[in-house]
């Protein structure tokens, strides 16, 4: 079990930041209000608090070597979607990554022809019958 298993599970505000410094990399406190709050009319203190309760938590890390402290994320973005993708498997699922899959696939929107093929070549991969 690595360390970042161990941290809690961000919440919807803190996902949102997340995918600010995942998509754009590190980033100060201006670089994430602008992102995401600028257009609503939050305020900049609403990003401040949000990164710094993050910090906190041990889901940003802050460097403050600059004037405008720059933060990027302690997790990764798989590592992210993984944990929050095996809590619904087992909670909406009863455990079955099939279940999901199936529910997923069936659903709309549909698959496209490319994400149908590779699926198909992960479950290739999977099943052992090609590299």
């Amino acid at each position: 079990m690595s360390k970042t298993d161990n941290l809690p599970k961000p919440t919807e505000a803190e996902l949102g930041i997340l995918n600010v410094l995942w998509d754009r990399g590190p980033s100060t406190v201006r670089d994430v209000h602008d992102a995401l709050y600028r257009e609503e009319g939050a305020g900049y203190t609403t990003a401040l608090k949000l990164l710094q309760i993050m910090h906190g938590k041990g889901l940003v890390v802050r460097d403050d070597s600059e004037r405008a402290h720059v933060f990027r994320p302690a997790i990764s973005k798989e590592r992210t979607q993984k944990r929050f993708l095996l809590d619904m498997v087992q909670r909406v699922f009863d455990g079955s990554p099939s279940q999901l899959v199936l529910q997923a696939l069936g659903g709309r929107p549909r698959a496209t022809r490319e994400e149908v093929e590779e699926i198909r070549a992960l479950l290739d991969k999977l099943d052992g019958t090609k590299p």
